[in-house]
Formats: structure tokens, sequence, C-alpha cells
């Protein structure tokens, strides 16, 4: 599974950098090969094995496909060269590739309102948290492709609205997604609090894996709600930075008075 995966994220590189070429901007290209990077750490890298021996490997995978993957494919801008990519060297109509587009635009109408991505995201986080449903992603091979997939396309549809990528269009007023990312955070920070402060073990199915780190098993959960609740803020946080830098720049420049 790991080299089918690694295959495939492989093509997507290719696919995208030949549909890139002269077109984008350089820091975009590098976005989002980083982005298929931290995806491939998740998924099909040698650490990828980990969680299922402790819960912070396991917490680690879960915020490099929600939290961290998501946001760098979405700033490399891909929709336009995965397209062209795809299409290029194929016997197609010229007209073919905006009749691809249109379709895609009717999709991420549907997909991108931001009550369905934030959603989305809550839900994936919650469901997969829940003990039963963790310990059933670990010890079957398919259900755990299933987490994966989920987290992942969760973590798309959260960064949508908050990055924007070609060809969106902007469902409600762009302040509005300071409110979206604080409310994001709520979710993460019940769950991490739980997880930190709880002083009996949320999952039992770690008790019966080896403990590499030294540390016990209720610290591992500890340390792996510590990271959640860390990165996710700390990320949250430098993307509200950044959104209201943008918004007070543009506020700025509409307030000046011509000469």
């Amino acid at each position: 599974m790991s080299v089918a995966l690694t295959l495939i994220l492989a093509w997507l590189g290719i696919v995208y950098l030949r549909g890139s070429r002269r077109v984008m901007q350089p820091w975009r290209v590098a976005s989002f090969l980083a982005g298929l990077i931290c995806t491939w750490v998740a998924v099909a890298s040698p650490f990828a094995h980990f969680d299922g021996q402790t819960l912070t490997a396991h917490m680690i995978q879960h915020l490099l496909l929600m939290t961290f993957a998501p946001p760098l494919i979405w700033l490399g801008a891909p929709v336009r060269p995965l397209l062209y990519g795809w299409l290029k060297h194929r016997s197609l109509t010229v007209a073919a590739p905006f009749e691809a587009l249109q379709v895609l635009r009717g999709i991420g109408a549907v997909l991108s309102n931001p009550v369905v991505c934030w959603l989305s995201a809550a839900g994936a986080l919650v469901v997969w948290h829940v003990p039963a449903l963790l310990r059933l992603g670990m010890e079957s091979p398919a259900w755990h492709l299933v987490e994966h997939v989920s987290f992942l396309a969760a973590g798309l549809l959260f960064w949508w609205p908050v990055v924007q990528p070609w060809p969106s269009v902007p469902r409600w007023p762009r302040w509005s997604v300071l409110l979206y990312l604080f409310l994001a955070t709520l979710p993460c920070d019940v769950l991490a609090g739980l997880l930190v402060f709880s002083d009996r073990l949320a999952y039992p199915v770690y008790l019966c894996t080896p403990h590499r780190t030294g540390f016990s098993a209720l610290e591992d959960q500890q340390c792996a709600g510590a990271l959640m609740w860390t990165c996710v803020t700390v990320v949250f946080l430098v993307a509200g930075t950044i959104l209201s830098t943008q918004l007070l720049s543009q506020r700025s420049e509409q307030e000046v008075v011509p000469l």
C-alpha cells in the first residue's frame, strides 16, 4: 500500500510540474510539492508505521493530513496546473479544458460552502477520535485507508475558504474567515484538553502496543493532546494574522485619497 500511495503522489507531482511550466510562481510550486511531501510522510513513509505504536505518532499523521498538507497544496493553486498537465499531449479539442473547468466550478460551488467545509473538518476530527473507531482503523488496513482519506479530504475542504485557490469565488465576506478559523479551534481545544488533562486512558488499545519512546500510555496520550493543541493554535494564528494583514492593507489602500 505504501508503494502504491508513493507512486500516486509522485504522479501528481509530475503532472503538476508538467502543467505549471512558465505559468506558476516558484513559491507556489514549492508549496504544492511540500504539501505532497507532508502527505507522503503521513501515509507512505517509514514514519507512517509508528501510528500503531504511539498515539503521538498517530496525532502527527492527523496534523499533517488536516493542518499542514491542505493549505500548502491549495497555496500551490493546483487546479489549473493539474488540469493542463493531465490534458497535455492528449487528443482533445481546444474547448475540452474549458468544459472541464466548468464542471470543476460546479462541483466547487457545492463543496466550497464554508458551513459544509467547517462541519466536514469537525466531523472527521470527532468521529475518528471515538475510541471504537480509532481502534477499527488500527486493526483494519481498509478502514485505516478510509481514515486517512477522510482526514485529507476534510482538511482540503476546510482550507478551501481560507486560501481560496483559483477558481474559487468568495461565498462570505473575507473578514468572516477570521471567525471561521476561531470556531474551528473549539473542537480541537475540547479534544486536546480531554487528552491532556484526563487521568484515564482514552484509547486502551495503546496498552497492547510497545512504547519505544519510554513514555507510558497515559503520558503518550497527554503528549499527543498537547501536540494537537499547540500545532492547531499556532497554524490557525499564523493564518489569521496573514489574513488580518491583507484585510488591513486593502482598507488602507481604499482610504488613500488621490491628489
